[in-house]
Formats: structure tokens, C-alpha cells, sequence
């Protein structure tokens, strides 16, 4: 089964710094019929203006991954790790125990355009740390790449979840295919272009459900980048999702 989120039917946030688009309930927004996908908890789609940003706050009990799609943004927080994050990377935080952090837009003239996506960790309590990488363009070209996992994926950042978090960029006219085992889901993203995802069709800002399929199949009409997650729909967590 594929269900479709359009992005018009997601929630926002807008204030004069910053436009965001939450696929799932967060802050102020709440749709019961969105909270969660399996451990996948946010998935929030960000426009912030320069020289503006999120200032020190907290986060416990968390994995949060960070993919920078257009400027940079620099990142601080309470184990240490103090960065830039540039476009095409990604990075990932355990806020575990609890951890404070802020995140800006260093630039005074660019806007940073990320996504920043939340995961239940398997358990709570686990000691806060902090990782990035820089992920080469050609790797995911036609190709669906891991950048953060708990399968034990080569090259990916490590999340303390049964999950893996994959980004592409499909040219016009090519198509991939990516096998569920069974009791597992997709959630398909997509950041620009056009796609056929098992027979619907997408476009920017939409996202694709797929759950009791073999397979997610993926046919870009246009050049298209997107991130895929793999997914179990049934998790070990401690966190109360009610």
C-alpha cells in the first residue's frame, strides 16, 4: 500500500527568520493522523534567513540527523563538538541523557535550506555524542546512498535505531528499486523533480508511505532528489508515542 502526504497538507511554522514544514506533529502543530512513522518521529523541511537561527535549547532521549541541502549552518553544543555543516553533509547527534545545542546560519547574505529528521533511539539513556560527514555527489547519483543507520551500513553515521536513512539523486527517466523484508516500511521523501513511487505520482515536497510491499520501485520523470527511509513498522523504544 502507498500512501501519499502532500506538501500542501503539511503543517508550518513561519516567522521572519524562518519558514518550516513539518510532515509530522511537532511544536504547535499536531495531526493526529501524522505523529509517527514506525521510529521515524520528525522530519522538518527549513528555510532560514541569514545571519538568524535556532538558539541553545535542549533535546534528551533523541537521534536527530541534520542534511544540509543548501548553505551551511553552524552547529554548537554541550559534548563539545563545535561545526559547519555545509551542503551535502550530514550530521547526526545522540541527545541521549541530554544534551544543549544551537544551530544558525552563519552566512550574512545566503539562506540555509536542511532537513533535520528525528528517530526514537531503541532505548533510552544513551551518552550524548556527535557526528558529520561530507557525502560525495557521484555516490548517490542514480543510486540510493546510506548516510545514518543502525543496520551496520559501510560508510553511514550510526543510529541507535533498526533503521536506514538513504539520500539519491535520479536523473530523468531512470528508475531504482529498493526490497522491504518483511514487517518493514518506506517513507520517501522528496526534495525536488518529479517521481512515480509504485504507481503514484509525486511531487516536490510530497511524501510516499509504503507499508505491506516487497518493494519500493522509484521512476524519476524529471531529475529528482529525494531521501528514502527503511524502516520496521513495529520498534523497540522507550518512548510513550499516546
Amino acid at each position: 500500500m502507498v500512501r501519499i502526504r502532500r506538501s500542501g497538507e503539511r503543517g508550518s511554522t513561519r516567522m521572519g527568520w524562518l519558514q518550516s514544514w513539518h510532515s509530522f506533529s511537532f511544536n504547535r502543530y499536531h495531526d493526529p493522523a501524522h505523529v509517527h512513522f514506525g521510529p521515524l518521529l520528525v522530519l522538518n523541511d527549513d528555510i532560514v534567513a541569514p545571519a538568524s537561527g535556532f538558539d541553545t535549547h535542549p533535546h534528551q532521549n533523541m537521534e536527530i540527523v541534520t542534511y544540509v541541502l543548501e548553505g551551511a549552518v553552524a552547529h554548537r553544543d554541550s559534548t563539545g563538538a563545535d561545526a559547519i555543516i555545509r551542503a551535502g553533509e550530514v550530521q547526526r547527534m545522540t541527545a541521549g541523557t541530554g544534551v544543549l545545542h544551537s544551530e544558525h546560519n552563519p552566512s550574512d547574505s545566503e539562506r540555509l535550506h536542511l532537513l533535520q529528521v528525528w528517530f526514537l533511539p531503541d532505548r533510552n539513556g544513551y551518552t550524548p555524542s556527535y557526528e558529520q560527514q561530507a557525502f560525495d555527489a557521484a555516490d548517490r547519483k542514480d543510486a540510493l546512498l546510506a548516510v545514518a543507520s543502525g543496520r551496520g551500513d559501510a560508510g553511514a553515521l550510526e543510529i541507535h535505531q533498526d533503521l536506514t536513512m538513504y539520500i539519491a539523486t535520479l536523473g530523468a527517466s531512470r528508475a531504482l528499486r529498493h526490497d522491504l523484508a518483511e514487517g518493514r516500511g518506506a517513507y520517501l521523501f522528496l526534495i525536488s523533480g518529479t517521481l512515480d513511487v509504485n504507481g503514484a505520482a509525486i511531487t516536490a515536497g510530497d511524501a510516499a508511505m509504503i507499508t505491506d510491499e516487497r518493494a519500493v520501485r522509484i521512476a524519476a520523470d524529471s531529475d529528482a532528489d529525494f531521501v528514502l527511509f527503511d524502516l520496521p513498522m513495529t520498534f523497540q523504544s522507550d518512548y510513550r508515542l499516546d
